[in-house]
């Protein structure tokens, strides 16, 4: 018997009923030879991990733009948090870890230079606007490789492509997979805490600060919130399970204090006026980064010349700049813009 079989046949025995089998997969749009050890969902874990989009989200800012600080979060040490959440909650409710895992770990590939101002200049810019979980699915269809793609399968896709918001209330935009749906909640998890966590090492915000009703509800320390919402969401998905319900999700009164947490986080730090000049300051040089390959279309790297070809300048330069990490960003902007010694 194959290595792959065995695997198969543990998930059949270990996970839920519920749950994603990996014989099951949807498939490929480019249909593969089945390998002798990996599934599916960990070949696409690990071609991931492999690739160049993820190795460059180590130099993309999750919150704080420019930090002299080694502790505060990258978009890398974001999905990492991510991916440790969403396997914790997987394996209590006996869910696919490596579909899981697949998800989690190109969740942010699309994510823009400096945080989201990179993305809200983006979409300001492209016709038709854009969006970073739409854009992690082009990078994984058609940017990585050259142009080639990973080949993922459709259920990691469609986990990565469905994360953003906030419940799964819509079925439009709820993942076809309880393994995508973790990871949806996951992701919010994590960077509620963790910004906070970052926020009160920055001297921007003080535990005191956030309101009492919610410290009460989640808890006071970073532990101590993201156990009681990891709790929770496996907790209530269970019961949801129970019931016949295929859904993850928290229950109403932690939702609701997430939800509020995440809310006073935009107030308070993600909009707030602390931020807002560095914010400024990003969106300018995006901007003018921007405006520069547009009119020298010549200078961009051959992949997305060809995709100006097929698909326009704008989508053509809107994949360069996507791929940016904040400090390939910034050289390029002192390259084109900021005056060099020519006389010694």
């Amino acid at each position: 018997m194959l290595i792959r079989d065995k695997i198969q046949r543990n998930e059949e025995i270990t996970l839920i009923k519920g749950a994603a089998l990996s014989k099951n997969t949807k498939g490929r749009a480019k249909m593969e030879e089945l390998e002798d050890i990996r599934t599916p969902y960990m070949i696409d874990r690990d071609r991931i991990v492999h690739s160049k989009s993820f190795r460059r989200l180590k130099h993309k800012t999750q919150v704080y733009i420019k930090t002299s600080g080694d502790h505060y979060r990258t978009r890398l040490t974001h999905t990492l948090e991510v991916s440790q959440i969403s396997k914790t909650i997987g394996k209590g409710i006996g869910l696919n870890e490596d579909l899981i895992e697949a998800i989690a770990l190109g969740h942010d590939l699309g994510h823009v230079a400096f945080a989201h101002n990179g993305e809200e200049v983006l979409n300001e810019l492209l016709p038709g606007g854009f969006k970073h979980n739409e854009q992690s699915i082009r990078v994984l269809k058609y940017l990585e490789k050259n142009g080639k793609g990973l080949n993922l399968t459709e259920e990691v896709l469609d986990g990565i492509l469905k994360h953003s918001g906030f419940s799964n209330s819509s079925k439009v935009n709820r993942a076809i997979t309880l393994e995508g749906q973790v990871v949806k909640y996951s992701d919010k998890i994590a960077y509620v805490n963790h910004d906070i966590d970052d926020s009160i090492r920055a001297g921007l915000l003080r535990i005191k600060d956030i309101p009492e009703e919610l410290i009460n509800i989640l808890g006071k320390t970073h532990g101590e919130r993201i156990n009681t919402l990891v709790n929770d969401c496996v907790y209530n998905t269970l019961d949801n399970i129970d019931k016949g319900i295929l859904e993850v999700s928290l229950s109403k009164d932690i939702g609701h204090a997430l939800a509020q947490l995440r809310k006073f986080m935009f107030q308070k730090i993600y909009l707030g006026s602390i931020l807002k000049e560095e914010r400024e300051k990003a969106k300018f040089v995006l901007h003018n980064v921007y405006d520069y390959y547009m009119k020298h279309i010549e200078e961009m790297p051959h992949i997305y010349k060809n995709i100006v070809e097929k698909e326009g300048k704008e989508r053509g330069v809107t994949d360069y700049i996507a791929g940016m990490s904040d400090d390939y960003c910034l050289v390029l902007f002192n390259k084109i813009y900021v005056p060099k010694f020519v006389i010694y």
